[in-house]
């Protein structure tokens, strides 16, 4: 649906959801997330949930496979979407390790920024990501993402607290960096 150079956001498929109880199971990639304290989640939980959302389309949530080689990556997506105020939560999540690092995840953001802003019409996106992330948040700065505030020692994290970074780019500002980068 949504394509870059080497990443598509697409809608997720039942095919997904092996790939996506590996990366859900996987210590490195929820601790990457943070929030929850880890827990096992089940394919049948999956599936359960996909068929829910298939058959009931939740309000105020959209969200795509990442797509990049041929196979599933992770998932991306916007949040409570506010039709009034116009803004929404982006989440993120890699699974894959192999393609950590390299820029695939800036590539998803970037085409979900130009879907919400030139295709949904959006005015502000924001997130949370805690601060022992640092690579993401190197990433969602380099999409223009700012940091608008800190909740300290917010998160517990791999038995320590961490703080909550909250972020967000406003449709303003996202224009003013596409049209730098048309020069």
């Amino acid at each position: 649906m949504l394509r870059g150079e080497r990443v598509t956001l697409r809608a997720p498929t039942r095919e997904d959801l092996d790939r996506l109880a590996r990366f859900e199971n996987d210590l490195g990639f929820v601790l990457a997330g943070g929030g929850d304290p880890p827990e096992p989640v089940p394919l049948e939980r999956l599936q359960r949930d996909f068929d829910r959302d298939i058959s009931d389309p939740p309000v105020g949530k959209i969200e795509f496979a990442i797509e990049a080689d041929g196979a599933y990556i992770g998932r991306c997506g916007l949040y409570g979407i506010d039709r009034t105020a116009r803004h929404a939560e982006l989440g993120i999540g890699i699974g894959d390790s192999e393609y950590w690092g390299q820029g695939y995840g800036r590539e998803a953001v970037s085409l979900l920024l130009d879907y919400a802003f030139r295709l949904r019409n959006l005015r502000r996106v924001w997130l949370e990501v805690h601060s022992a992330n640092e690579r993401a948040i190197r990433s969602y700065r380099s999409c223009g993402f700012l940091e608008e505030g800190r909740m300290r020692e917010h998160v517990w994290l791999g038995g320590r607290y961490v703080d909550n970074v909250i972020m967000g780019v406003l449709r303003a500002e996202w224009e003013g960096r596409q049209a730098g980068t048309a020069r």
